[in-house]
């Protein structure tokens, strides 16, 4: 959410902000709510004003009759102000939903495009290499190696539903263990993160109400979170920091949910996009200053590069262009994995900072050394997203013989150096 000065004084940038992000918002009727909304604010504030005076009028009248005049004007103030506060409450309703539409400005390193064809590569790591055998894809491997069982998982979960098996699942559990090391060897907190959360929290971070087709709602009125941004994000809703605890870094891990609505059609098979996966995320919560913003969106993205290049798994980073950003996102790069059978990258992370756009909605200040109150900055990051990065680490890791082998960096963490069939 923005500040509705800032919109009320920059209507162009808003409006271009709309333009780039391809955004279809009616900005001229939100200032339009807000002046009506003004309007009607003073107009109550004035009858208050009024049936205060009376009030201390009537204390002080000396007849019965100049006490009956005064009675009867706060009678007519009383119907004015009940028709205000009617028309107040659904302007204010109107006006605050149109509010969570505003669409943030994209920072002017952005490159203006439609879509993520239009990203731009700004750097890629590791070597790409060149099979001198057929090359699987990972639906092939996963079977021939009995490590996902897709048609069970159908059967079961519906469809994208699968069942992680034997090493699969173990080296699932390897991978989450090594990035946590390293995200936590950066000073972040671990949080094992709530999946089931309020509509506020949704709300707060964004997701509602533009992506409601994209997540689970629960009978209740609850929602099955994509990403734990959703909960530790909101873990300090409604609080003030202070600015010597700044910046707060929290690592939240949990189950996700998505109902991939807007990817019907493509890729139906495998793991690539599935309705339930893990996923660690770093969440940033910093000072209202863009180059420490700025500075923590580099450090989060270089974690996740340091995860992938420990994997050994060839990748390159894009800045996303206008029109592949959210709503909130004023910057964003994708990580996406080299990955053999497609003979392209394929996205596996992701790396935005918002400025105030969360933490306005979510209510999340902090008191600067001279005691003002500002909003924070907040930044958020995949570190890393299973069973998406299997996909990668089993076709640039398969071999001649149909095994696969175990990067070194999770050796440690597994009884087992490489994968073969049973």
């Amino acid at each position: 959410m923005l500040d509705i000065k800032f919109i009320r004084e920059n209507p162009e940038k808003i409006k271009e902000a709309c333009e780039k992000k391809h955004i279809d918002f009616d900005l001229d009727l939100l200032l339009k709510l807000d002046i009506r909304r003004r309007e009607l604010l003073q107009a109550i504030e004035e009858i208050n004003a009024i049936k205060n005076q009376a009030n201390k009028r009537i204390q002080e009248a000396k007849t019965s009759e100049e006490r009956a005049t005064i009675i009867a004007q706060m009678k007519e103030a009383d119907s004015n102000g009940d028709n205000n506060n009617e028309e107040f409450r659904k302007v204010n309703n109107d006006f605050n939903a149109l509010m969570l539409l505003v669409p943030n400005i994209p920072d002017e390193s952005v490159p203006v495009g439609d879509s993520d064809e239009d990203n731009v590569e700004i750097r890629k790591w590791g070597e790409i290499k060149n099979f001198n055998f057929p090359v699987k894809d990972h639906v092939q491997i996963a079977k021939d190696l009995d490590l996902v069982d897709f048609e069970r998982g159908t059967k079961v979960a519906g469809f994208r539903g699968y069942f992680l098996k034997r090493e699969a699942m173990l080296l699932s559990m390897a991978i989450w263990q090594y990035a946590t090391d390293i995200i936590t060897k950066d000073g972040f907190i671990p949080f094992c993160a709530p999946s089931l959360v309020s509509k506020e929290a949704m709300t707060g971070t964004g997701y509602l109400p533009q992506s409601k087709d994209e997540v689970y709602e629960t009978h209740d009125g609850m929602y099955l979170a994509g990403t734990s941004e959703v909960a530790v994000m909101s873990y300090h809703s409604d609080e003030i920091l202070k600015e010597d605890d700044l910046p707060r870094k929290y690592m939240g891990f949990s189950p996700c949910f998505r109902t991939e609505i807007g990817s019907y059609g493509k890729d139906t098979q495998g793991i690539l996009r599935v309705h339930e996966f893990m996923k660690i995320e770093q969440v940033v919560l910093c000072k209202n200053d863009k180059e420490e913003t700025v500075r923590l969106h580099e450090a989060i993205t270089k974690n996740a590069e340091n995860i992938l290049q420990g994997l050994g798994l060839p990748y390159h980073v894009v800045l996303n262009c206008s029109g592949d950003l959210g709503l909130g996102q004023v910057k964003k790069y994708d990580i996406e994995c080299w990955v053999p059978s497609q003979n392209k990258y394929r996205e596996t992370h992701s790396s935005s900072y918002f400025f105030e756009f969360q933490t306005r909605r979510l209510n999340i200040r902090y008191k600067t050394k001279d005691g003002e109150i500002k909003y924070c900055h907040s930044l958020n990051n995949t570190g890393i997203a299973t069973p998406r990065v299997l996909i990668p680490l089993l076709e640039n890791w398969q071999q001649a013989d149909g095994s696969v082998k175990i990067p070194e960096v999770l050796h440690k963490y597994l009884p087992f150096k490489e994968i073969r069939k049973n």
